[in-house]
């Protein structure tokens, strides 16, 4: 059988550990959330800068000249 002093420290370092576990859970979720929110950052921007690739390539749908006439100074 285990003495109460025992026991008692076996209590206090079951709680530190089980806070520590807590809190671990607790930091491993926002770090979670801050890496879905940076990956949906990410895929946006990837996005972005394709369209304005495109743009500049002109392989996207940009403005055809041929339909808008010359500006005025030519």
């Amino acid at each position: 059988m285990i003495g109460p002093e025992i026991s008692e420290t076996i209590e206090e370092r079951f709680q530190i550990l089980e806070g520590k576990v807590l809190y671990q859970d607790r930091t491993i979720d926002d770090l979670n959330k801050v890496v879905i929110r940076q990956q949906d950052q990410i895929d946006r921007l990837t996005s972005e800068l394709r369209q304005i690739r495109d743009h500049v390539t002109g392989e996207g749908e940009g403005i055809d000249a041929g339909k808008e006439p010359p500006p005025p100074h030519y």
